[in-house]
């Protein structure tokens, strides 16, 4: 399919090449004409062009790519990673969501217990649920002095980076991480630094390399990561803590404790180690995608400025779902059933762990719903498996320069298939003729 490129200023030609990119004229990695050479075409002046591309960049729709020009970006921000992968065939047995296990989500014991209607000028903050936060975070060490509430946990990672950053700053994310959070660093015009992961978290020494590189943020997730299923061991917090704390006034620390529940792990925070904070605790993993409420605490100046923010536009989380997620928090039914889905979660992933040693597969599943596998070639596994009956997540949706796997979400994973997956896994690794590492 040919371009057509149109437009007389630089919004009309961001809006052109947009459109090209959501007719899919231009692919990821097009990639689009030199300044000079569109600025001929359209008989307009090259300022006119940059202009236009730094609004696409911006917009995360392209990418300069040093000698190989300017590019349409492997995902665009148009295109949500979470869309970009393998088109599940019926039958195939989809292991590639993320989702939790339907059948563990305490959902069916949601009662909204408000006595009254909440009206405009009330506390955006609900009072039931502001004192189970508070005692529940400093329980866990996190400072909750100051609170909001969010939709979800990634509303309440945009919230903060949007309360101290600008496009064209530098944020240190994992590597690979959030294929969500990654596209949303693209939309607000942010450049990721990767920092690599291991089983224990960030890699300390990429971390400082990010902080010297000049980012002003970081973004980490406490346990569970998604996708590696890393969990923050109190060494590498400590290491961590030390780190952040030498830092100037300016760097953000913002992390996000998405599984809490059932994740599998302790959680080990930093946070109060950086002047500017915020520490995002959403309910929607162990109790339900749809109840979109996550609690962000935080210094008094960020906290603050999310407040102010959303007064400015959605006005407060609906206390109806503030109340539900308390009622959930605080029911021990509730716990008694998340406590199983935990248990449940933390079997799978060590059995098909073993069962993929046992194979000569290196697989990694500390924590979370997930386990990573690290594979030589991501299409030639990811269509061997489908041809087995089973798909998995490509790792191109996660990573940025770390090497080739795949995401298998275990959640809803039977006894009975995990010895079969092993088995079919392995074969997929092992036809692209080199072991996994």
């Amino acid at each position: 399919m040919s371009v057509r490129y149109t437009g007389t200023g630089a919004q009309s030609i961001a809006a052109n090449v947009e459109d090209a990119i959501s007719r899919g004229a231009l692919a990821p990695g097009d990639a689009l004409p030199p300044i000079r050479d569109l600025a001929g075409r359209l008989g307009v002046n090259a300022n006119t062009v940059a202009a236009a591309y730094r609004l696409l960049r911006d917009r995360g729709a392209i990418e300069t790519a040093g000698r190989r020009g300017t590019r349409v970006r492997h995902r665009p921000a148009t295109t949500p990673r979470s869309l970009l992968g393998v088109d599940v065939p019926k039958g195939v047995r989809d292991l590639s969501t993320g989702n939790p296990d339907p059948a563990l989500l305490p959902v069916g014991l949601a009662r909204v217990r408000r006595p009254g209607p909440v009206l405009y000028g009330e506390p955006a903050l609900s009072p039931e649920l502001a004192e189970f936060t508070r005692h529940a975070l400093s329980c866990d060490g996190v400072p909750a002095d100051h609170l909001a509430v969010t939709s979800g946990a990634l509303d309440g990672i945009e919230r903060a980076l949007a309360a101290h950053l600008r496009p064209g700053d530098r944020v240190a994310v994992e590597d690979p991480g959030w294929a969500n959070l990654l596209d949303l660093l693209a939309a607000l015009g942010l450049s990721a630094e990767p920092v690599r992961v291991d089983d224990d978290g960030p890699v300390v020494a990429d971390m400082e390399r990010a902080l010297g590189r000049g980012a002003r943020a970081v973004v980490l997730t406490n346990r569970a990561q998604n996708p590696t299923a890393a969990a923050l061991s109190a060494d590498r917090a400590e290491a961590l803590r030390a780190l952040l704390s030498g830092r100037g006034d300016d760097l953000l620390l913002v992390e996000d404790d998405h599984c809490a529940g059932i994740a599998g792990a302790a959680l080990h925070t930093l946070a109060g180690s950086t002047r500017r904070w915020a520490f995002v605790r959403s309910a929607s993993k162990a109790y339900g995608p749809d109840l979109r409420v996550a609690v962000l605490a935080g210094d008094r100046r960020t906290v603050e400025r999310v407040q102010g923010r959303l007064r400015l536009g959605p006005g407060w989380v609906s206390h109806l779902l503030q109340d539900i997620a308390v009622g959930l928090w605080s029911d021990p039914e509730a716990a008694r059933l998340v406590g199983r889905a935990e248990a449940r979660y933390a079997r799978t992933r060590t059995r098909l762990c073993a069962k993929l040693a046992e194979r000569g597969v290196a697989a990694h599943g500390r924590s979370g719903l997930n386990v990573w596998v690290a594979v030589p070639d991501e299409t030639v596994a990811i269509t061997r498996l489908l041809a087995a009956g089973w798909a998995a997540a490509p790792g191109t949706r996660f990573r940025i320069r770390t090497s080739p796997g795949m995401r298998v979400t275990i959640a809803d994973l039977g006894d009975d298939e995990i010895d079969p997956l092993a088995g079919a896994i392995a074969e997929a690794v092992r036809a692209t003729g080199r072991p996994s590492v």
